[in-house]
């Protein structure tokens, strides 16, 4: 792991804001290249694109501050790290969906195909953020036992965001990275097949809430938040409402359809 990237002394480049920076620039660079195909402004998509980035920041450090709330009003001098921290995704999705949606409207944009043409890039911009959380130490495993576990030992880690250090743990964020990067390549695959119009979108739900909810086992960190008495993270849950909502959105795609 490395948390920082290049250390000038005066000056520190974190390696999780690289790597964050690298997913936003690829993923809007396929959007656009996706929209102008679609027949879309791939111009303009990217300047949607750019807002939505900077509402799933805020809905991201928004659901954090809510899932560790008693913790930030113990302490509220620790809003300030927040500026820091990625905050929580899910968050940050569903934040940039309800933008998405009001936005789309504003520029006219067709809501179901546009969220078809935005959501192989955000996989793609997912995985290579993912890579940046396992070079930071952040969003790390439960203990493990098997022969790929982990063991984070930087002490500027555990100072930034409390890693453990010293310890065999699962490698989630690896795991989330090549789910994202699986889900890009199928997701691709499916936009060129021209499905009806929120079955890529549909697709992304079904396919990332599933494999979350699975993986946020094998999570160790506790700045998800818990619900049902801590049997599932927060995570969990919104994971569920994906599924639902994209099994929903399948469902009334196909009745749509029917003559």
């Amino acid at each position: 792991m490395h948390p920082t990237l290049v250390d000038l002394g005066f000056y520190q480049l974190p390696s999780y804001g690289v790597l964050v920076a690298l997913g936003v620039v690829a993923g809007l660079l396929t959007l656009k290249r996706r929209g102008d195909h679609a027949g879309l402004d791939g111009g303009q998509l990217v300047d949607v694109g750019l807002w939505l980035v900077i509402w799933a920041l805020v809905g991201a450090k928004g659901l954090l501050v809510l899932v560790e709330l008693p913790r930030y009003l113990h302490d509220p001098a620790q809003l300030i790290g927040l500026v820091r921290a990625g905050g929580v995704f899910l968050g940050g999705f569903l934040a940039a969906v309800v933008a998405g949606v009001v936005l789309f409207r504003r520029y006219r944009l067709p809501v179901l195909a546009t969220l078809d043409v935005f959501v192989p890039s955000l996989a793609l911009g997912q995985a290579i953020g993912r890579v940046g959380c396992l070079l930071a130490g952040c969003c790390w495993g439960s203990r493990c036992d098997l022969p790929w576990a982990i063991t984070y030992n930087d002490p500027a880690a555990a100072a930034n965001v409390g890693t453990p250090l010293h310890a065999a743990l699962h490698p989630y964020p690896a795991y989330e990275s090549l789910l994202d990067l699986g889900l890009y390549v199928v997701l691709a695959l499916l936009y060129r097949r021209r499905p009806s119009a929120g079955r890529v979108f549909a697709t992304y739900l079904i396919a990332y809430g599933g494999g979350r909810f699975l993986l946020e086992w094998t999570r160790g960190d506790a700045a998800r938040g818990f619900v049902l008495s801590g049997a599932l993270s927060t995570s969990q849950l919104i994971a569920l409402a994906m599924i639902v909502l994209g099994a929903a959105l399948h469902s009334a795609i196909a009745r749509r359809r029917k003559p």
